[in-house]
């Protein structure tokens, strides 16, 4: 009995654990497409890393994570509008911080991947990895932080 119980447990824990950690992003959802070898052909290695296979940059390692100058935030892969040096604020998390997206152009997925539920935002055009999203951002704003890795971003001055 305590036998079969055991066993039960552990297939349990098993297809628990077994989860999809985080779901790929359907490539057929937007509308600029590219194979693996035409991601890779325009995206250096770290861009592909993150852009691409949903990965992270260490944390106070990324160009605009203290950069302040006025302007706005492009997709590095696809050049689509994500967001304004206005909305931008420092986090103290290592990682640029936005309180608000352009409004259509950021999409959320769910990311299971550390074992707990977190938010992932990518892109709308071209679903390239962003970051995250949480709910501790500024509460006289939205209270919503983007933690957005800067190599996904570019800049354009105004």
């Amino acid at each position: 009995m305590l036998n079969n119980n055991l066993y039960a447990l552990v297939i349990l824990l098993f297809i628990g654990c077994h989860s999809n950690a985080q779901k790929p992003i359907a490539t057929n959802e937007f509308a600029i497409q590219k194979t693996k070898e035409e991601w890779k052909a325009i995206l250096t290695v770290n861009e592909y890393y993150v852009l691409r296979k949903a990965g992270t940059e260490r944390a106070f390692t990324g160009k605009y994570n203290k950069f302040y100058k006025e302007g706005v935030y492009h997709c590095k892969a696809c050049n689509t509008l994500l967001f304004t040096s206005s909305h931008k604020f420092d986090s103290g998390t290592g990682w640029p911080s936005f309180d608000t997206p352009i409004k259509g152009n950021v999409g959320y997925n769910t990311d299971k991947d550390l074992g707990y539920v977190r938010s992932e935002i990518h892109c709308n055009t071209c679903g390239g990895h962003l970051g995250h999203v949480f709910n501790d951002g500024p509460k006289e704003t939205t209270g919503k932080r983007y933690c957005v890795n800067s190599v996904s971003l570019t800049f354009q001055a105004k």
